[in-house]
């Protein structure tokens, strides 16, 4: 069973471009390091993600100057949920781990 965790997050503009990211609470960042025993390039952590009626699989990356990670929500997702910069979404975000 994949490890599920559950928070809400406000969605950022990147400032070096178009990326609209969250960012991942600090206590549920540290349980992705626990409970993802490998870590993919640039430290990725596969993860399932489910935002209002939308589900899609992506990766989750560490963000250097906070510790904790970042998920990018591409603007599909935030066109079909009605979601943008500045908003607060809740997730549940699935861990993937093989």
């Amino acid at each position: 069973m994949e490890p599920i965790l559950e928070f809400s997050a406000d969605l950022w503009l990147h400032p070096k471009g178009s990326w609209v990211f969250l960012t991942v609470p600090e206590d549920e960042s540290e349980d992705i390091r626990e409970l993802a025993p490998n870590f993919g390039g640039f430290g990725s952590v596969r993860v399932r993600v489910t935002i209002g009626e939308s589900e899609w699989k992506t990766s989750v990356f560490p963000q250097s100057n906070e510790g904790c990670f970042v998920l990018p929500v591409k603007k599909p997702i935030r066109s079909k949920e009605e979601i943008d910069v500045g908003d607060t979404v809740d997730v549940e975000l699935a861990l993937i781990i093989d």
